[in-house]
């Protein structure tokens, strides 16, 4: 549509671009907001942001290079313009997991609340990555004659050009913008840690395979002429997911209510204060029973009370 946001002679910024850095921005708000509500550092959250934002770009690139080594041997300076689009999520997403465990063990934070408070974010980040999609023509759908197909025009868009195409850009951005909603509304009635990490998963999954019915570009990776690796990783998340989801909640013990729900906290008594109680009921005692001697003694002797 719009690949090119702004050119101003020879320098210009890709719209693109622009929208995967209004993502970043974005989700970092909401972590940083996120995790001050939870108790968990601010400051090690965005350093761990900012692991996953390079893990995502180095690892969806590499995935995209790897499937596609036939292209960049033969043009191997291509390999750096990852402004032309050509950034597979899936690749993005396995290496930011494992630079997210990695941070998450080095700052000893809590592994599934620490994912959680990432999930909302992901999924924001995911529906400014799909805008973007949009706008440089990647991830284009097949050719259909739907009410709303989408005609790519623009001389520097990476779709069919002249053909009425499915926006599967926008069906992604939509499933993402849901997926958002979702989990920010549930995020404060949450009945065990990794419970939104995983919802994000399915729902992301989800929508992946659904999409991909209607993905007309040619992206590589195929396990056979009609299975994508894309496809066998969304099918893996979505068992990973499943069967975690009962591990987790048998694991954190079957809740009723949400976490954080003030009238299921138990009232602790300190136990100084237990035993001053304690302490102060004997002396009492000991009091009373010295007291009713000297009364005793005073009856005997004949002596005022």
């Amino acid at each position: 549509m719009h690949p090119v946001l702004i050119e101003l002679g020879g320098f210009s910024i890709k719209t693109y671009g622009f929208l995967i850095a209004v993502g970043f921005a974005v989700g970092l708000f909401i972590a940083l907001r996120e995790a001050r509500r939870v108790g968990l550092s601010a400051d090690a959250v965005a350093d761990l942001a900012f692991y996953l934002l390079l893990g995502g770009i180095v690892g969806s690139r590499l995935y995209y290079i790897l499937t596609n080594l036939a292209y960049f041997r033969q043009h191997p300076l291509d390999m750096f313009k990852i402004w032309e689009g050509g950034l597979t999520f899936f690749g993005g997403f396995i290496l930011a997991v494992i630079l997210c465990v990695w941070m998450i063990r080095k700052h000893r934070l809590p592994v599934w609340k620490t994912l959680d408070v990432f999930a909302p974010s992901l999924a924001a980040g995911v529906f400014f990555g799909r805008l973007g999609c949009f706008t440089a023509g990647c991830c284009y759908g097949r050719e259909c004659s739907l009410p709303w197909a989408v005609t790519f025009t623009h001389p520097l868009t990476l779709a069919r050009s002249g053909v009425p195409l499915h926006p599967t850009q926008l069906y992604s951005a939509l499933g993402a913008a849901v997926t958002f909603i979702l989990l920010y509304s549930l995020r404060k009635r949450k009945t065990f840690d990794g419970q939104l990490a995983l919802l994000w998963g399915l729902c992301y999954s989800c929508e992946r395979l659904i999409t991909e019915q209607f993905r007309g570009d040619i992206r590589g990776g195929m396990l056979t002429d009609r299975i994508e690796i894309s496809f066998v990783i969304a099918v893996v998340l979505i068992v990973a997911s499943l069967v975690l989801f009962p591990v987790l909640r048998k694991k954190t013990g079957l809740r009723l209510f949400p976490l954080n729900t003030p009238h299921l906290q138990r009232k602790t008594v300190p136990v100084n204060s237990t035993r001053q109680q304690h302490h102060t009921g004997c002396s009492k005692m000991r009091r009373c029973r010295a007291r009713d001697i000297m009364r005793n003694e005073a009856c005997v002797s004949g002596r005022p009370v």
